[in-house]
């Protein structure tokens, strides 16, 4: 039904009428917010990945070492992603709204103060997560590679970046995979912290909803013909990561 729309001057109560491609034209001429609002996504699915990941990561390393505690320290990370998406946003812009009213900021005074936090606000609920499954790879790394490796001499580091990295690669896949998918697809945080007004830090779920919901009526049509180019984009992103994996696993 999206594709059909998006192909319409669908409209929420008129009749609609076929239209050809005039909806993608709009959506992707001169003058859209769609390419920008891409571009910050992409960029923030990047980011975000790879911070989530190196401490998710270096969390899994050091609560797999069996540190007293360790059981409690894990649940405490983990609880962060209990936590509903929206819900999340407002406590997070309550938190570093209070933190700029002391310098006479606010979250919309500049594209680094929205885009850092909404860094902050995934990597606080999503580290966990991924730590879980890191921990439960690092539980199948032999201790007999890891035994003969300090016993040839190798270092904490060498060790790591040889024996234990390579064998929870699989795993690093699957998180990166979930980050950066997870990444793309944000929507509730970006509108509870930055809102709609902000358009320097509006992601692409959140600016096709405000092209279908937050503008004059007649943009239902354009709103659909921008999320079916995302589900591409998505779709397209997926079978990449999937052929890859398959590919490695073969190998």
């Amino acid at each position: 039904m999206a594709i059909l729309f998006s192909f319409t001057n669908y409209k929420t109560i008129e009749i609609w009428h076929f239209v050809g491609f005039q909806n993608y034209v709009q959506a992707f001429g001169p003058g859209t917010t769609f390419w920008y609002s891409l571009g910050i996504t992409v960029l923030f699915a990047i980011v975000s990945s790879v911070i989530v990941n190196v401490f998710a990561f270096a969390l899994a390393v050091l609560l797999s070492k069996g540190l007293k505690g360790s059981n409690f320290f894990r649940s405490v990370f983990f609880m962060p992603n209990l936590v509903g998406g929206i819900v999340l946003g407002y406590i997070w812009s309550l938190m570093i709204g209070s933190v700029l009213n002391l310098f006479h900021k606010n979250i919309a005074s500049g594209f680094s103060y929205g885009f850092w936090g909404l860094i902050i606000m995934t990597c606080w609920q999503q580290v966990g997560y991924m730590m879980v499954i890191y921990i439960a790879a690092l539980a199948n790394v032999s201790r007999d590679l890891t035994e003969a490796a300090e016993v040839d001499g190798a270092s904490h580091w060498q060790t790591l970046f040889r024996i234990i990295i390579p064998v929870v690669s699989s795993s690093i896949a699957i998180c990166t995979f979930l980050s950066l998918s997870s990444g793309f697809k944000m929507f509730d945080q970006n509108l509870a912290l930055n809102g709609i007004a902000n358009e320097e830090t509006r992601l692409l779920s959140l600016d096709i909803y405000n092209t279908m919901f937050n503008n004059p009526t007649g943009n239902e049509g354009v709103g659909q013909a921008k999320a079916v180019v995302f589900f591409l984009i998505i779709a397209g992103a997926s079978y990449l990561n999937f052929h890859i994996r398959s590919r490695r696993e073969a190998t």
